[in-house]
């Protein structure tokens, strides 16, 4: 039992109210913030967005919808603050997939058709027949929350990709920004050119002048 100090003295701290404490923190922190990161061991931190529904954050993977690897029986969920973006809480979670035509599948579906940007009327059918649908369920003691956060600073290599620029550069408005910046140098360069004709165009005019007012004295 862990004590909070007091102006009185040391007061014990129930721990029932530290996990409500932690139970409302996560529920608030997973229904203001569409988007989770699902940490796979041995593999990288994937964002994902998701449904929170009475303790479980569905997500759905699979042709035409966020890409997810294959998740293990338990995770690390990493959860963000709506407010400053930065992390709030991680806790572990158990993966249940779904099973298409279960209630618990019909149920999961339908909240997350209702949230997805640019359903279709053939949602359902495609998730049943291609892709694959989860809860996440946390449990146990957060891992890491405010004021308990991890001394590593999480960064982690570039995420795999097949996506390469070293055979063909896609076409950018305008040119990219080495050649625009090239282009911004020779029209400084052309102007200082000629703002340097203009002056000796004009020193040579003087000159004529001087020259012509001596001749005529």
């Amino acid at each position: 039992m862990t004590e909070r100090a007091t102006e009185q003295g040391a007061v014990p701290e129930h721990p029932d109210a530290s996990a409500a404490l932690a139970a409302a923190l996560l529920g608030e922190a997973m229904t203001k913030s569409g988007l989770l990161w699902i940490e796979v061991d041995g593999d990288r931190t994937w964002p994902a967005w998701h449904v929170w529904d009475d303790g479980a954050a569905l997500v759905v993977s699979g042709p035409g919808e966020q890409p997810l690897p294959w998740l293990p029986p338990e995770v690390r969920v990493i959860l963000r603050s709506k407010d400053t973006g930065g992390r709030l809480l991680t806790v572990r979670a158990h993966v249940h997939v779904l099973e298409p035509s279960t209630p618990e599948w019909q149920r999961a579906t339908e909240l997350l058709r209702a949230s997805r940007l640019n359903s279709v009327d053939d949602s359902l059918t495609r998730w049943a027949a291609e892709c694959t649908v989860a809860a996440l369920v946390p449990f146990g003691d957060p891992l890491e929350s405010p004021e308990a956060y991890s001394a590593h600073d999480h960064r982690e290599p570039p995420a795999r990709t097949a996506a390469t620029t070293t055979s063909w550069r896609p076409w950018h408005w305008r040119g990219r920004g080495e050649a625009k910046a090239d282009r911004k140098r020779a029209r400084a360069k052309a102007k200082a050119a000629r703002r340097a004709a203009k002056e000796r165009a004009k020193l040579r005019k003087k000159r004529q002048r001087r020259g012509a007012r001596r001749r005529g004295r």
